[in-house]
């Protein structure tokens, strides 16, 4: 057969399937300049503010409950899984500040440029699912912190959580740093009323060091293992990763491959520097449920209402409940002020629509309060638990279907050119992936499944029954 004599052209390999549409959060895109010759330490203080807006979901109301149950119930050994989650949660907010700054797109446009229709929509829509679901914990939270403080029904404490949708719209006006000076702010307090906590319950120094080493204990105690699984899809929020591959474009660097190096590292810095903050947070509650619950005689003590009437008395100091319910309602403000701007983001992203700001935040918070009003108001306060971890199941069920892009997009080199990942990451990344898919997929498992089911499955296994 004749071989042709002009070679054939190779077709070029498809990137995206979709051309980039409008950039992420256009009100303040690049709007935050990054001086190109200053100090290292100049440059590190404009590219810090994201990561603590990031942090701020490792730190919300959801976080609480199962901090709180595991210092009760296992003292200081749970500290490890804290610790272990902090850092895969470092990981993969470190690929959302890559996919960001490499692409130019957040995750959730990235799924629109990746992804046929349907499978769009269905990530979208479950993600509305689990941004309401986080609002729904930072409502209640927010909620139990003004009943405790100043005796407002949780019923009316939940409405007077929507006027910080009217603190947003003007924050934003004001320019971006307003918005990361408030929740810096925020999360000062939080960590200030923990710190003084810690000093009231005069923790053993020797317990939380051997609480941080990992130990076969936590997967031979089946109770153990269950209360590990909450905290860890407690602690990586889905919400997160779109948030931040968003807000990381807010800072106007050079947009050439040595300037998006440097601005993946000094937002990595920004970003590890705050989650470590929210490590803190998250092992000063545990710590603190530990030192004064555990061994007291309060093994059971699991509900937030519960650890404020408790503290003041165990510990002989009245200001104690007081700064425990001062740290929840800056926690569950500040926790508002982020999952607004999540869920413009992932409508933004997702479907390239645009609403009026304050009508996209007063949808995203009526989803939130309408079913905490309609709990609280029908079955009583008593069920703001419940609530609480219908929000963490429904964020776990979410969360693969956001790890799962992240993990694909910034492993290809296509798409991200010299910043794809790295063997040694992606082995790293899907590793960590699937722990989190495996154990909230568990998770799930135990928390829908009946117990004689439940049973029955685990025995066949030769494994003690979960629940």
């Amino acid at each position: 057969m004749a071989q042709s004599g002009t070679a054939t052209k190779p077709r070029p390999r498809v990137v995206w399937r979709r051309s980039g549409g409008e950039v992420s959060l256009p009100e303040v895109h690049r709007t935050i300049v990054v001086p190109g010759t200053a100090s290292f330490w100049r440059k590190l203080i404009a590219f810090s503010g994201p990561g603590f807006l990031v942090a701020v979901g490792y730190m919300d109301p959801g976080n609480w409950a199962t901090d709180l149950a595991g210092g009760a119930r296992f003292g200081y050994a749970l500290l490890s899984v804290i610790l272990v989650s902090n850092f895969m949660a470092i990981m993969l907010q470190h690929l959302c500040i890559k996919l960001g700054v490499a692409t130019g797109r957040d995750l959730a446009q990235a799924c629109r440029d990746h992804y046929g229709t349907p499978t769009i929509w269905f990530l979208w829509i479950i993600c509305e699912v689990a941004i309401a679901a986080c609002d729904l914990a930072e409502v209640v939270g927010s909620a139990i912190g003004l009943q405790l403080l100043f005796g407002i029904p949780l019923v009316w404490g939940c409405i007077i959580t929507a006027s910080d949708v009217l603190l947003v719209l003007y924050l934003q006006t004001k320019g971006f740093r307003y918005i990361e000076a408030i929740v810096i702010t925020l999360i000062t307090i939080i960590g200030g009323c923990f710190a003084a906590e810690i000093v009231f319950s005069q923790p053993s120094v020797g317990g939380i060091l051997a609480g941080f080493v990992p130990g076969p204990r936590i997967v031979a105690n089946q109770e153990m293992l269950y209360v590990s699984i909450g905290i860890l899809g407690a602690t990586v929020m889905p919400h997160n990763l779109y948030l931040h591959s968003s807000i990381v474009q807010t800072r106007k660097f050079e947009q050439t491959p040595s300037g998006r190096r440097e601005a993946i590292k000094f937002a990595t810095i920004d970003s590890t520097l705050a989650l470590m903050f929210a490590l803190f947070i998250n092992a000063a509650i545990l710590i603190v449920s530990a030192a004064v619950f555990h061994w007291s005689g309060h093994q059971e003590v699991a509900e937030i209402q519960d650890a404020y009437r408790l503290l003041s008395p165990l510990l002989g100091l009245g200001a104690a409940s007081i700064l425990f319910a001062v740290a929840l309602l800056a926690s569950g403000q500040n926790s508002t002020l982020t999952g607004t701007l999540a869920g413009q983001i992932v409508m933004e992203g997702f479907l390239n629509f645009r609403i009026t700001p304050w009508l996209r935040r007063l949808i995203t918070r009526a989803i939130a309060i309408v079913p905490a009003v309609f709990v609280i108001g029908i079955f009583g306060e008593g069920k703001t638990t419940e609530l609480l971890i219908a929000s963490q199941v429904c964020l776990s069920m979410q969360l693969g279907f956001a790890v799962w892009p992240l993990m694909t997009f910034t492993n290809e080199k296509a798409k991200m050119g010299e910043f794809a990942n790295q063997f040694w990451l992606k082995i790293l990344g899907w590793i960590t992936a699937w722990i989190i898919i495996v154990l909230n997929v568990k998770l799930l498992w135990d928390t829908f499944v009946p117990d004689t089911l439940l049973k029955a499955f685990y025995g066949s296994l030769g494994l003690p029954g979960s629940k």
